[in-house]
């Protein structure tokens, strides 16, 4: 299989006192490191805006993506209540996560902890063409469940 040349795109940030900027920690990596700039817990089915003390300016033409650590969820239940999250072209306030607490102990991230990943995707913009009706699959209109058994 050919490998395909991954594109570098600048994206200007403001990484106030205290923050890390973030880094991938593989070559391959699809997405950066997000740490947080404080301590705290979170006890079970908690949901707590963690602070990362950076701002971006996300390029036109992108969005930067906000997903949970597979590590934290995996060792403490820790996931994000909106996931992915979107962070749009036009803003440019600080870069925060929504974690949530899914396991059955309370949880304590220290300052510089990795608490989440921001992964920059291409956009599309949708425009719609209103139709009578949607051309057949053979799926059709088979919602949750209707393609396993």
């Amino acid at each position: 299989m050919q490998s395909r040349e991954i594109e570098e795109v600048p994206v200007p940030v403001v990484c106030r006192e205290g923050a890390k900027l973030p880094q991938y920690q593989t070559r391959l990596a699809a997405g950066v490191d997000l740490c947080t700039t404080e301590t705290f817990s979170l006890a079970p089915m908690e949901r707590r805006l963690v602070p990362t003390g950076l701002s971006i300016a996300v390029p036109e033409g992108y969005e930067a993506q906000v997903r949970p650590r597979s590590g934290l969820a995996l060792k403490h239940g820790i996931s994000m209540v909106n996931t992915p999250g979107t962070i749009d072209a036009d803003y440019r306030g600080e870069l925060k996560v929504l974690l949530i607490n899914f396991g059955e102990s309370v949880v304590t991230l220290l300052e510089g902890d990795r608490i989440g990943q921001l992964v920059l995707s291409p956009v599309s913009r949708i425009v719609w063409t209103e139709v009578a009706e949607l051309p057949s699959t053979e799926r059709g209109a088979g919602g949750f469940g209707s393609t396993g058994t």
